[in-house]
């Protein structure tokens, strides 16, 4: 009978013991979460003081370290000249269409002489007329020396047209190997971190190698990328403006050409001839 109540007794108490078993498993468990999120807190601001920069230009620059000013250069002279290559190759400057046609008109209808037209074109001072005043200083000559004289302007002219475009190419190049330094130099402090203070375990040793690395690549790429599209914008651009010129030039060979005058004036002469006869 003992037994039987000792052992009534302890199965009585047996949900008790459970109970404060895992009120105090419970206890632990939420404490040890309460310490994680208390580290987690901690480690926050840590990490805030770690990242790379991405608002602010001047902590960008300042982070980016001293690669950042030649890549700042080339990104100032590639503003300039885009905008200087943007007015220069405009078509109305090129090639301006009312002096275009009002001077093939002219020609064509007999109302100017060789000295009147170089003057017309050195009035003008587009590149157009530049190209006309070299073929009008061969007037009457055979149209081999015409389209000759037109080819050597041409090429003068296109050499002007073309000026600072090989700049854009050079910074396109440039910039991601600047870029690439950058990157070598910030990985190369990293790894110094890395070996002399132990810094695997504390990542703002490690954060001003990174950054430097990460920004200078972005940086590099940033300005290179804008570089090359200016670069085949304006090739494109003066490509097709040269070939409007030469087909301009052809044109005026065809009114100025020794040999292609007579063709003219016998025609002329046939019609009048057929005038009188009639």
């Amino acid at each position: 009978m003992k037994t039987w109540s000792r052992t009534k007794r302890t199965v009585a108490l047996a949900p008790v013991g459970l109970t404060i078993l895992l009120t105090l498993v419970g206890s632990a468990f939420g404490q040890t979460t309460a310490d994680g999120a208390a580290a987690s807190n901690l480690a926050t601001p840590a990490v805030e003081q770690v990242a790379i920069p991405t608002k602010n230009l001047l902590q960008v620059i300042r982070d980016g370290g001293p690669l950042m000013l030649p890549i700042g250069v080339c990104s100032f002279i590639l503003l300039v000249f885009v905008f200087e290559r943007t007015i220069a190759l405009r078509r109305g400057r090129v090639i301006p269409r009312p002096f275009v046609r009002r001077f093939l008109e002219q020609i064509a209808e007999g109302q100017l002489d060789r000295k009147s037209a170089a003057q017309l074109c050195e009035e003008n001072g587009s590149p157009v007329a530049e190209v006309f005043a070299a073929a009008v200083n061969k007037w009457g000559r055979p149209s081999v020396e015409v389209e000759q004289a037109i080819i050597d302007a041409g090429e003068r002219m296109t050499n002007g047209l073309r000026a600072y475009i090989r700049l854009f190419n050079g910074i396109s190049t440039i910039c991601p190997l600047l870029g690439l330094l950058g990157t070598v130099l910030g990985m190369i402090s990293a790894f110094n971190a890395i070996a002399t203070a132990a810094a695997m375990g504390r990542p703002e040793l490690l954060a001003g190698g990174i950054s430097q690395a990460l920004l200078t690549t972005a940086a590099g790429l940033t300005v290179a990328i804008p570089a090359l599209i200016a670069y085949l914008f304006f090739v494109g651009r003066v490509d097709k403006l040269v070939i409007e010129i030469d087909s301009l030039g052809q044109q005026l060979v065809s009114l100025i050409a020794g040999d292609a005058r007579p063709r003219e004036a016998s025609g002329a002469g046939t019609r009048s001839s057929g005038n009188k006869a009639a």
